[in-house]
């Protein structure tokens, strides 16, 4: 069956996902390079005045119908409830809800009481995605948190008691000073707390933020190799033993429960962004909105778009995202939607990577799809990369057209 979004015949797709980002945070994490802010004593209404206007353009104009809505940030429930509100309502009128299979609000702990939860209900969310992060006092101040661990089950509880169904915590591992029984007892507390998902991301130190200069200049000294791989392998144990099975590297859901937006993403399916610094990829084409707030409210108060890059996705950059993003999820690279796509047999462009790294043990294809191993999720940056280097990619192939 083709994935949800694709035409039987040509893998068209006339779907999407739609995702806002409201940059708004209590405070900036040390770890963060997502574009946020803190909210502070900031007027707030100006950026929720112009992502209401910018939903309003690009939604209709985009003739895709939305399957998947995603509010991302920042934390999009750190606004005044009235702002939320009007924010949650516009979606409604530019999105047939009907339609929509799974609708997304990123929250943190202490960031949500019995009034958020009942509106987030009462307009149709259907997902919250919590970020947790850890369990361990001294672990989140290491990750600048402001949250104690004690915020976390009661902010669970709020959420079920109004409705909320489906809902994933994320975990990360590899944090200065982390052990693996730290983990483990991360692991086990959030697994008591019955969520339908969990995602586990290794902390990444990423250029400009203060966790990374912090390791430069020798303040912290970043996990052991060895016991981040460990903590990845009990990771997948202990989570599979609760009943959660991977489906992407970081990602582990009971069944039916996989986040549906983020899929869409994976299988490099099209989606629409809205506010400073979201991208989009409608029609074969990438684009980028201005990361900085002002910038963002005055670009869309004079055209209602707030764009400052945009690119034509060729068949070569194709090929690449399909590798780099589908290889992510346990069901691989699908061969037949690849073929579809581009033209070409995926086992034959990479012929000659495919045959080094199947030989290292780190990927496996059959007749449906090309897989990272499990030992291959451990290296998948690495396996990726050789993959996308060692291809014979030649321009003769047209990308088909997406239609509207």
């Amino acid at each position: 069956m083709p994935h949800a979004g694709q035409s039987t015949s040509l893998g068209i797709a006339s779907r999407a996902g739609l995702y806002v980002h409201v940059p708004f945070c209590d405070s900036k994490c040390g770890y963060c390079d997502f574009y946020s802010v803190a909210i502070k004593d900031r007027d707030t209404s100006p950026l929720i005045d112009a992502l209401i206007r910018e939903i309003g353009v690009r939604v209709p104009d985009s003739g895709y119908e939305i399957q998947t809505i995603f509010f991302g940030g920042g934390t999009p429930t750190v606004i005044p409830i009235e702002q939320l509100g009007a924010l949650l309502a516009a979606t409604r009128d530019a999105v047939d809800l009907s339609k929509v299979v799974e609708f997304t609000v990123e929250a943190n702990p202490a960031t949500v009481n019995d009034a958020k939860a009942e509106l987030l209900v009462r307009s149709g969310v259907t997902r919250v995605s919590m970020g947790a992060q850890s369990f361990i006092p001294s672990e989140l101040a290491s990750l600048e948190r402001l949250h104690s661990p004690d915020d976390i089950p009661p902010s669970v509880a709020t959420l079920r008691r109004h409705g909320i169904k489906q809902l994933n915590l994320d975990l990360i591992f590899g944090v200065p000073g982390q052990t693996l029984d730290t983990w483990r007892e991360s692991l086990r507390r959030a697994i008591e707390l019955k969520p339908n998902h969990i995602a586990c991301y290794g902390l990444t130190y990423e250029p400009g933020t203060r966790l990374t200069a912090q390791r430069e200049t020798g303040r912290l000294q970043s996990c052991d190799e060895d016991l981040e791989a460990e903590m990845f392998e009990c990771t997948v144990e202990v989570l599979a033993a609760a009943g959660f099975h991977q489906y992407e590297i970081s990602n582990f859901a009971k069944p039916g429960c996989e986040c549906r937006h983020n899929l869409l993403y994976w299988r490099n399916e099209p989606y629409i962004g809205i506010g400073p610094s979201a991208a989009g990829c409608i029609h074969n084409r990438r684009y980028k909105n201005v990361s900085d707030i002002g910038g963002y409210v005055r670009m869309i108060g004079a055209s209602g778009l707030a764009e400052i890059e945009s690119e034509a996705i060729d068949r070569e950059t194709l090929i690449h995202e399909l590798v780099l993003m589908q290889l992510r999820l346990n069901e691989g690279l699908d061969l037949r939607l690849f073929r579809e796509r581009t033209g070409v047999d995926p086992r034959e462009l990479f012929a000659e990577p495919l045959g080094q790294l199947s030989s290292s043990g780190l990927i496996e294809w059959d007749d449906a799809a090309i897989r990272l191993t499990r030992r291959g999720r451990l290296l998948a940056n690495h396996v990726m990369a050789e993959l996308v280097a060692g291809s014979a990619v030649s321009g003769d192939v047209a990308l088909p057209v997406i239609a509207a």
